[in-house]
C-alpha cells in the first residue's frame, strides 16, 4: 500500500492532568477522505489544531506529504498551511467582506494574481459550489448551507494538496446536511484532494467518506471502508452509529 499522505503515531496531547490524544495513531492516504468519527469531547477537532501547527504535540510523530512537522518553525509551518484548505465549523467568513472578498482572501494575500485572474478563479470555485453569481452578496445575506460552501470555495482557492473539514455540516437541517455531503464527495472525486473529515454525523459520514476512524478515549479503536464500519461486529462502532453510551459498551467487554 502506499505511504500515507498523513502518517500520525504515538501522538499525544495532554493539557495538565488531562490526556485528550492517548498514542493515537492514524493513516489518510492520498486522494482519500478519510473521517473521523467519535462523541463530543473525544478530541476530534484537536486532530485538526495538530494538522494545522495550532497545537504541538505533547509527544509522537505528525508526517504530512512526507514532511516531519515537529519542530518546525512559523515560517516553515505557514509554507506547509499554503497546501492546506480548512472548512471550519461555523464557515468562519469575514463579514467586512463580501463572498468575492471571502473566497479571494488568500489568493490576494499569497499570489500575485491580476484582479481579472483572480474574478475568474473566484467564479469557478463559486460555479464548482453551487453557488454562481454570488460574489456580492455578504455573509449577513446568506444561509447557513450558502456560508458552508462558500467556506469550501475559500478553502479551494489556493487548490491545497489537503482539505481538513471541521464538523461541516454542524447546524444544518437534513436536506442541507445531505447537499453539504454531496458537495465534499464531488470535490474529492472531481478534485482528487486528500480530506480529513471530522464529524459525528453518519449520513454525512456514509455519504463522503471512503474510510472511517473511530476515535474513543484518545486513541483509534476502529478503522474501515464505510460498508466495514457499517457492517462491523465491534460493540463501540455499533453503539456509536446506532446512538447508544460507548461507556456501558466498554464497560460491558471487560466483564
Amino acid at each position: 500500500m502506499a505511504e500515507p499522505f498523513i502518517k500520525i503515531r504515538r501522538l499525544n496531547i495532554t493539557f495538565g492532568e488531562k490526556t485528550v490524544l492517548k498514542n493515537m495513531d492514524l493513516d489518510v492516504y492520498r486522494g482519500e477522505t478519510l473521517a473521523v468519527i467519535g462523541p463530543s469531547g473525544a478530541g476530534k477537532s484537536t486532530i485538526i489544531k495538530v494538522l494545522t501547527g495550532l497545537l504541538p504535540p505533547t509527544g509522537g510523530s505528525v508526517l504530512i506529504g512526507g514532511q516531519e512537522t515537529a519542530g518546525l518553525d512559523e515560517v516553515r509551518w505557514d509554507e506547509l498551511r499554503k497546501k492546506m484548505g480548512v472548512v471550519f465549523q461555523y464557515s468562519a467568513l469575514f463579514d467586512f467582506l463580501d463572498v468575492e472578498g471571502n473566497v479571494a482572501f488568500g489568493l490576494r494575500r499569497h499570489f500575485n494574481y491580476s484582479e481579472e485572474e483572480i474574478g475568474e478563479r473566484v467564479a469557478k470555485l463559486l460555479d464548482l459550489v453551487g453557488m454562481p453569481g454570488t460574489q456580492k452578496l455578504w455573509p449577513q445575506e446568506l444561509s447557513g448551507g450558502m456560508k458552508k460552501r462558500v467556506g469550501l470555495a475559500r478553502a479551494l482557492a489556493m487548490e491545497p494538496a489537503l482539505l481538513l473539514y471541521d464538523e461541516p455540516t454542524s447546524g444544518l437541517d437534513p436536506v442541507m446536511t445531505m447537499a453539504i455531503s454531496r458537495l465534499i464527495r464531488k470535490t474529492q472525486q472531481q478534485l482528487q484532494v486528500t480530506s480529513l473529515l471530522i464529524t459525528h454525523d453518519m449520513a454525512s459520514v456514509y455519504c463522503a467518506a471512503d474510510r472511517v476512524a473511530l476515535l474513543y478515549g484518545g486513541r483509534i479503536v476502529a478503522t474501515g471502508t464505510v460498508d466495514e464500519i457499517k457492517n462491523s461486529a465491534d460493540p463501540l462502532v455499533q453503539a456509536f452509529i446506532n446512538g447508544r453510551d460507548m461507556g456501558k459498551e466498554e464497560e460491558h467487554e471487560q466483564q
